[in-house]
């Protein structure tokens, strides 16, 4: 099998406006798993997601269901969660640095 050539800018560009736009509806299907494995995402559900052909996704089983996310959705929660959860100008980078210093004073 060959590899797929990686996503234009431009369509890389395209594709994350698709996904910021919030979901107007709920996308179900029902699909059946083909040779080796492989499943075919419907389009419709592509393009709601703003997967383009070649890119890489993430495959993750949580609870029983296995769940599939775009790079960029995977780093909007991760920023999402950051900005709920660490204090305006705390610099985890300067924490870390800090405890590290500390560490090697007993070493």
């Amino acid at each position: 099998m060959g590899t797929v050539a990686p996503a234009k800018p431009a369509e890389r560009m395209k594709r994350r406006e698709l996904a910021r736009q919030p979901a107007t509806a709920e996308l179900r299907t029902r699909l059946r798993i083909g040779e080796k494995g492989r499943i075919i995402i419907p389009a419709a559900m592509r393009q709601a997601l703003g997967m383009v052909e070649g890119e890489m996704l993430i495959l993750r089983v949580v609870d029983g269901e296995l769940r599939i996310a775009t790079r960029e959705s995977r780093l909007r929660r991760i920023r999402e969660w950051a900005r709920q959860n660490i204090p305006p100008g705390v610099s985890l980078a300067d924490e870390l640095n800090a405890e590290r210093r500390e560490a090697a004073k007993y070493e």
